[in-house]
């Protein structure tokens, strides 16, 4: 019986010819993942299970990325004790202010993820790096810490479910699109603790920026990881970046599969989800006139060169609409370099937006731009539950980066299409 690229990746970190879903395994990592926020709680109990030292320096990644630059006094010390951390144990990939990103832009960007590997992040949103052909999941501070000591943790091997695209893409309909659409029919249990394995004729077409937007979302499926085998087009990506070895790993044709869905893209709109669930989702010409008072263009979703490439050919010579903020935010320093040089930032500031250094801000609905009563919002983030980016009583959709665009010039929720 032949394996996914998930369970093969789990059999080669668990010294193990054949793993079954279900089973439970020992593995090694690859690579430890933490933010300002998740960090301190991790030193916490880093120092409370008696560590020495760090498994291995080189391996552990910590990431300024969710309340920077620190947005009050309680902040500061989030990112304060993660740097003493850092530096206690020389973490050779600790990311500061000025030098950072949003954690899920950074990693790949730097070069500290491969094909094959095995990532544990404390944030749930670990799961892009499988756009790489790596097997990436969130876990809490807790694991983290032990992993931080073990170089290594307990996992159950999770059924891999194999999402299927083909058709022909139409145009303004990328990634987020398709990740929209298949959290709509799944809903957000839909894929409860699987490996969301994304494939079809689709995903070789799709530039990498967009399967990082795929496997970023998976979580929101209840997906334990998404993955895409690796290809040309990752092995350009990490060309410069890494010297380390990698692994390409390719699911078996006879690999068992918990459930294979085929979606036909011919006819995909532009999606929007809607308050309160990404699972809430409809397509385009089926949203109401719907008024907005901030767009938010960025995140470890869509804060990528491609997504403001889009953006700004959408807002070149026009006008954000009256009422409406515009919150531009680059998820990386290269990013932002790049818009520079692209002229990117021109079109946004003169547009009318406003641009932010990288963080995870809004999205959260702690910094840099939250959500008033009653406001609305349409971001290209990946989570709308209520409360979350501001007010009890705001509400957001998420959309692509080129509706975001569109309907920041409209001043409501607009297909890109029309302008």
């Amino acid at each position: 019986m032949g394996m996914t690229i998930t369970e093969k990746i789990f059999a080669a970190h668990s010294g193990r010819d054949v793993v079954k879903p279900g089973e439970l395994v020992y593995a090694s990592i690859d690579l430890v993942m933490g933010t300002d926020v998740t960090v301190p709680l991790a030193v916490e109990v880093f120092n409370r299970i008696g560590a020495e030292d760090v498994f291995d320096n080189t391996k552990i990644a910590l990431v300024n990325d969710h309340f920077v630059p620190a947005k009050d006094i309680q902040a500061a010390g989030l990112s304060k004790s993660m740097r003493e951390f850092a530096g206690k144990y020389h973490i050779k990939s600790y990311f500061e202010v000025g030098r950072s990103g949003l954690c899920h832009c950074i990693v790949p960007e730097s070069g500290l993820v491969m094909p094959g590997d095995l990532v544990i992040g404390a944030d749930s949103h670990t799961c892009t790096y499988g756009a790489l052909g790596a097997f990436a999941t969130g876990v809490g501070s807790t694991d983290m810490a032990a992993s931080w000591a073990l170089g290594e943790n307990w996992f159950k091997v999770p059924p891999s479910m194999k999402i299927i695209y083909k058709g022909q893409l139409p145009e303004m309909v990328g990634g987020k699109d398709l990740i929209l659409h298949t959290i709509g029919m799944l809903g957000v249990e839909g894929a409860m603790y699987a490996s969301l394995e994304f494939a079809g004729e689709i995903i070789d077409q799709l530039p990498l920026a967009d399967r990082l937007t795929l496997c970023n979302m998976a979580i929101e499926a209840g997906a334990k990881g998404g993955i895409i085998e690796p290809d040309h087009k990752v092995v350009e990506f990490l060309n410069g970046r890494s010297n380390r070895q990698y692994i390409m790993h390719t699911s078996d044709s006879d690999a068992v599969y918990a459930n294979v869905i085929e979606i036909d893209v011919t006819h995909l709109e532009p999606q929007i989800a809607l308050p309160y669930l990404p699972s809430n989702v409809k397509p385009i010409s089926q949203v109401d006139k719907i008024t907005i008072d901030q767009v938010v263009l960025g995140s470890c979703t869509n804060g990528r060169i491609e997504d403001f490439r889009v953006a700004a050919e959408l807002l070149r010579g026009r006008e954000v609409a009256p009422g409406v903020r515009l919150i531009v935010i680059p998820a990386t320093q290269n990013i932002y370099l790049q818009m520079i040089d692209e002229g990117l930032l021109k079109t946004f500031v003169e547009s009318g937006a406003a641009i932010s250094p990288p963080t995870c801000g809004p999205c959260i609905g702690g910094h840099m731009g939250a959500l008033g009563e009653n406001e609305v919002g349409l971001y290209t983030t990946n989570r709308n539950f209520k409360g979350r980016n501001g007010h009890s009583t705001s509400k957001v959709y998420l959309s692509s980066p080129a509706v975001a665009a569109a309907s920041a010039v409209t001043g409501e929720i607009t297909d890109p299409r029309r302008i």
